[in-house]
Order: structure tokens, then sequence, then C-alpha cells
């Protein structure tokens, strides 16, 4: 895989190597963040100096179905002892879609300087890099966060809506055989969620993972990635998109790849997903 930069990426800084990380994840202006779907994986092992973030315990609110507020957050930041000023740089599993989600979740908080380990846990276990189970403690600190801005990335359903009624641009990153109603999960994982299958309507069916290289999780250079995106399925980088999955997770990614990685204008995250839109009465579905 060629240098990060000469991807021909929108916003190549968002992404750091392997490489950086093992170099700078002592930096006292730098914090290395894991955010995993499996739990066991951070006390199983981690980068030296890395601190978890857990996206249902740390991320979400223990009752609504919504995001920590503003409080939560700041909360959260201090525990992991950082600043607004800090690079923030998440890695996780599965190519990065928890690590993704996280990143996400950090930008409704207005924390832009963040950063994305490409390739992820996956990559960095290949090159034989070094893990610890040993827990770092870092000074607590006063972080003072933005009031949440949910308008710029995240879409709600009756924005959703209103956007499928419009034709407007709409990704849904699920499986085909979710996409097609089949299942109401991922291959592997129980059918639940939703009480109907299938897709909102006009939604182009683009898997996340197509974004990434099986073999070590990185992302595809741009051109590869414009190939899947703009030439195969159309889409228009100047129009609004909004991208789903089930629970928004899988869609961060899609997200991210659009927004910093192909320059789209402007990606939301429609994080109620497919778990909420199979669930409304009276919505249209396609099959």
């Amino acid at each position: 895989m060629t240098e990060i930069t000469q991807r021909g990426y929108a916003r190549p800084d968002v992404l750091v190597s392997t490489e950086w990380v093992a170099v700078h994840r002592g930096d006292p202006d730098v914090r290395i963040v894991e955010s995993n779907e499996d739990p066991l994986l951070y006390p199983a092992g981690h980068i030296p100096g890395a601190v978890e973030v857990d996206w249902t315990a740390d991320l979400n609110d223990p009752v609504r179905r919504d995001y920590l507020d503003q409080a939560g957050f700041e909360a959260l930041a201090s525990r992991i002892g950082i600043t607004p000023a800090t690079t923030v740089v998440f890695y996780g599993d599965k190519n990065n879609w928890w690590a993704c989600y996280a990143f996400w979740v950090f930008q409704l908080f207005g924390h832009t300087n963040a950063r994305i380990m490409d390739g992820g846990r996956l990559k960095w276990e290949k090159e034989g890099r070094e893990l610890t189970r040993e827990k770092p403690v870092y000074p607590a600190t006063a972080y003072r966060a933005h009031p949440r801005d949910d308008s710029r990335i995240r879409a709600f359903r009756d924005q959703v809506l209103a956007h499928a009624q419009a034709q407007g641009q709409l990704v849904d990153v699920r499986s085909p055989a979710e996409y097609s109603g089949e299942r109401t999960h991922m291959e592997g994982y129980p059918n639940e969620g939703a009480l109907r299958g299938g897709h909102i309507p006009g939604a182009r069916n683009i898997p996340w993972a197509r974004a990434a290289n099986p073999d070590d999780g990185t992302f595809k250079p741009a051109e590869e990635l414009r190939a899947i995106y703009q030439q195969e399925h159309g889409l228009d980088p100047a129009r609004p998109t909004v991208a789903y999955c089930r629970i928004g997770e899988r869609s961060s990614h899609t997200w991210f790849v659009l927004t910093y990685l192909l320059g789209f204008q402007t990606v939301r995250n429609y994080d109620g997903s497919w778990t909420e839109w199979g669930n409304l009465v009276g919505v249209p579905i396609e099959k």
C-alpha cells in the first residue's frame, strides 16, 4: 500500500499510519484511543498508552436511544485526560468501523483534532507491533466541549423521509442480504432489531467494507474509492448524501470515507438506521 499522502485523498491529514502511532504514542499532546465491537480485545492486549472508549458504556446514553450530552462528553474527555488541543487518534477492530463511529461522535462535540489509524488493530497486529495489558492512567483534565451539534453530520428519521421523498442521495452500507430484506442483521449475527426487512426507497447498496483492503484493513486509494462510489453508483460529491446501516456504526465508516477521503460536501449519518426505520409505522420500504 502506498503512503497515505500519495493516495489522492481530499483530507489525508485525518489518517495516520501505524508507524506514526508507534513513534508518537507517548507524546503528551497525543492520545491513542481504542474502540472495538469486541469488548474483550482491549483488556487482552492494546497499543501501549492507549485508552479504551467503549461505544455502549461511554458514547451512548444509558436510558434514551441517543448519545451522551455535553456534560457526559466533558466527563469522558476529562477522564481520558485530553483537552481540545489534544490530537486524538482512534483505532479498533472490524477495519476501524467502531473507531470511525467514535470519531464521528467526537465530531458532534467539535473535537476536530482527531485522526484514524489506518488499518486499525488488524494492521498493527499483522506487523507484529507491541501490545500490552497494562492500562495507562493519565491526569484528569477539565475539558470544556462545544454544545452537541447534530445538524451538520447527523440525520433524523423525518429528515431522512423528506430526503428520500426528494430523491436525495441515500447510501445503504449494509450487506446485500440486509438490503434485499432477506436478513435484518449481518450474516453471522442473529436476525433481530427490526420488524421489517428491506431498504429505504432509492437507496444505493454499497457495503461499507468495500472501502477497505481486506488483507490489512487500510483504506483503498481515492481512485479506487471514486470508482466504487461515483462511477459504479453515480454518487455526486456536490449533492447532500445520507448514509445508514442498522444502528449507525457501519455507516459512520462510510461517512468518514465520503467526507474526508473523497471530499463530499455534505454527508450525514442516519444513526437511527434500519433498527428505527424497519420498526416505524407507515414509512415506505423497498425490497
